[in-house]
């Protein structure tokens, strides 16, 4: 799409995923697998019902538009206080608590998909909301402060990744006590003192470039790994080690492996949320750096985390080489290092050392159910969980002719090892996603949006 056909419109915009879906995963992934779905299709239901349209949902996230802020902000509160309720007939450890962002902004529409800062500020906003709970923009709250029965806390001016001007953020107050009610919100200083403020940024902007200059092209010896402050995390650091596992760089040449060196990294986030002594961040959050030159510093800092594992994948028919390193980004230390030359056949037994290793060097005792949750492989068919691989590949591409491809992968799959479990769901919600988005004929499905 060429910049003169580019097509843009203003909308509302909700973003949504689960808290600690990685854990959830690590511990039964059968049992996520059937409670997302469940769930999605609340969701779903209840943003149609509201003149809504899901966008995209892959994995455990949900992006959806509406022509109508108040629409938006309603269906997501019916959303929240629906699966509230449903999260009331699972055992606290198995509850799937989503997370809301809601803008209204500019958007690109290429087809049935948009993009842009709009969609990227409600993508932010998620994940500064509470699990169960809403955040929603400034240019949002301006909309709907006065027609919804619902109480609001401002949040205040929130620095945004990749966003270039701060976010008004409010937090949406569902209980009826808090209705009509803005908790937090100040007045707007005079605008000489934003324009001072403004001046005064411009100077420090204008110092910084000139120490940054000196240090790198007048004084540029420095660390192989920089240090990141602990004080200057996005968030504080959790109680317990903390680690981020950026997607393997897949060093084969042949961008057709790539799904191997992704798979390994998913397979190694999900065995390390399996272990209750560790935060592990999520793959949404760790695979927007793939193919890109990562700071480890920056990595830990945005991220909130003490550790990083980072790692390469060779792969040549059934030969396989992964290197993996532990580092500290406090010190900027290696924690420990690693490398696997060998057979395709036992790459399982590689995942599981560098489970270990990481678990003992980060000085975290297992407990008996994180070694049964750990030992849960999903299958012991390297063949099968390589045809999942590439079946995984195509339906996170999220279109329908990827669909099409990874259905067959899936298929191939549990004909490799019919006890595949994590085939299967995949399979399934492959098939419902392609229903709910009327892929279904498009890809040779019997039912036809008219039966429906």
């Amino acid at each position: 799409m060429t910049t003169q056909e580019i097509k843009r419109k203003l909308t509302a915009i909700l973003s949504a995923d689960v808290k600690g879906y990685s854990r959830l995963m690590g511990a039964d992934e059968e049992g996520t697998l059937h409670t997302l779905t469940t769930f999605r299709e609340v969701m779903v239901a209840l943003i149609k019902k509201h003149q809504g349209r899901v966008v995209n949902a892959p994995g455990d996230a949900l992006l959806a538009e509406f022509e109508s802020v108040v629409d938006a902000v309603k269906s997501a509160v019916e959303i929240q206080r629906e699966l509230a309720k449903q999260n009331t007939e699972l055992t606290t450890d198995r509850r799937m608590e989503y997370r809301i962002g809601i803008n209204l902004g500019d958007v690109m529409v290429d087809g049935e998909a948009i993009y842009g800062d709009g969609v990227n500020i409600a993508a932010r906003l998620e994940s500064l909301s509470e699990a169960g709970g809403i955040c929603i923009s400034g240019t949002a709250f301006d909309q709907v402060k006065n027609k919804l029965n619902l109480g609001y806390k401002y949040l205040g001016e929130q620095t945004v990744k990749n966003i270039l001007e701060p976010v008004r953020v409010y937090q949406v107050l569902m209980e009826p006590e808090a209705a009509g009610k803005v908790i937090g919100e100040k007045k707007a200083k005079p605008r000489q003192w934003q324009k001072m403020v403004l001046i005064a940024v411009a100077i420090l902007i204008v110092v910084a470039a000139a120490i940054a200059v000196w240090r790198l092209y007048l004084h540029p010896t420095r660390p192989p790994i920089e240090v990141a402050s602990k004080e200057k995390m996005a968030f504080p650091l959790p109680d317990k080690p903390s680690i981020a596992v950026l997607p393997f760089v897949n060093m084969g040449g042949d961008p057709e492996q790539a799904y191997f060196a992704d798979g390994m990294t998913e397979d190694l986030i999900t065995d390390l949320s399996k272990v209750a002594g560790l935060f592990v961040i999520a793959r949404n959050s760790t695979f927007m750096y793939k193919g890109k030159a990562t700071d480890i510093r920056e990595v830990a800092k945005t991220l909130g985390v003490r550790y990083v594992l980072e790692g390469s994948v060779r792969r040549s028919g059934a030969e396989v080489r992964v290197n993996a390193q532990l580092i500290d980004a406090t010190t900027g230390g290696h924690v420990w290092a690693d490398r696997y030359d060998g057979d395709l056949k036992n790459i399982f037994a590689f995942q599981d050392k560098v489970t270990r290793n990481v678990v003992t060097a980060l000085a975290v005792e297992l407990t008996k159910d994180d070694r049964e949750r750990v030992a849960r492989r999903g299958t012991g068919n390297v063949q099968a969980y390589d045809i999942f691989l590439k079946g995984w590949q195509h339906y996170l591409r999220q279109t329908p002719e990827d669909f099409r491809v990874a259905i067959v992968h899936f298929k191939k799959a549990v004909e490799l090892d019919p006890n595949y479990g994590r085939a299967y769901a995949a399979l399934a919600s492959t098939y419902w996603e392609a229903y709910t988005r009327y892929w279904d004929v498009a890809l040779g499905f019997s039912r036809t949006h008219e039966a429906r």
